[in-house]
């Protein structure tokens, strides 16, 4: 990739992806050369020779735009949730086809980079919980956002009880005690063993709480986005990392230096 990265943008006329096409237009070495709306499929045609592609569209459409992008030999930054291990293994199994075929033709391998959050407060709440998650009996998450966002729990709140609970298994702990026999709707949606609970509440953005209990003690790791402004250093950060990360990245943490 050239110093100056071409930038297109998927669901353009979208909040978060008008507020990245300010971005990109504003950041040095990136030039935005296409926005793409609803309607508007991404190909050699739409894309305008973009070397990144960024995706903020929704969650049924998401994964074939990201074929759509790799099939056109462009790289993709995604932020639209709903992805899952089924669809990030067609996802890997596409870039293992279309990378073979970029090498033998001595081509770089492209790169996919999928950001539940790209808030960087978000990434170290969720860095700091999985680190945090070996020394507690007990872990919930709790996700805030406003009512227009169309699925539950968030992206970022599946990632991080995710790792809360390879961080648990790791470390050889048992589910968290719960004696709950009825009622089992009220505790939230179970990802891997960790409860999380979704809140849609209008003049909110996207919050969440990452609770942690021992007996007589609790740590409570809180994080708040107020305006979707916060997300675009990350997806500016993304933009200039994916093109020599080949293959799938899941999470803006693989991307920051936080050893």
């Amino acid at each position: 990739m050239s110093d100056l990265i071409r930038v297109a943008v998927l669901g353009a006329s979208g909040r978060m992806g008008a507020q990245t096409c300010a971005a990109v237009e504003a950041a040095d070495g990136l030039q935005l050369v296409a926005r793409l709306g609803r309607g508007d499929a991404p190909g050699a045609g739409t894309l305008a020779g973009a070397d990144v592609a960024v995706d903020f569209t929704v969650p049924s459409v998401t994964e074939a735009n990201v074929h759509a992008l790799l099939d056109a030999g462009v790289h993709a930054v995604v932020g639209t949730t709903g992805w899952d291990d089924a669809s990030r293994g067609r996802v890997t199994e596409h870039l293992g086809r279309v990378n073979a075929e970029r090498a033998a033709a001595g081509l770089g391998g492209l790169g996919v980079l999928i950001a539940p959050n790209f808030g960087l407060s978000a990434v170290l709440a969720m860095t700091f919980a999985a680190k945090a998650a070996r020394y507690f009996e007990s872990a919930e998450v709790v996700e805030l956002h406003h009512p227009n966002k169309v699925d539950a729990p968030s992206g970022t709140a599946r990632h991080t009880a995710a790792a809360i609970a390879r961080a648990r298994a790791e470390a050889g702990l048992g589910p968290s005690p719960d004696a709950t026999e009825s009622g089992w709707e009220a505790r939230g949606a179970d990802v891997d063993g960790v409860r999380v609970h979704a809140v849609r509440l209008r003049g909110l953005v996207a919050h969440e709480e990452i609770l942690f209990g021992n007996e007589g003690e609790q740590l409570v790791i809180r994080q708040d986005s107020f305006d979707r402004a916060s997300f675009m250093p990350g997806v500016v950060l993304a933009v200039r990392s994916v093109g020599s990360r080949p293959g799938l990245t899941v999470g803006l943490e693989h991307v920051l230096d936080l050893s």
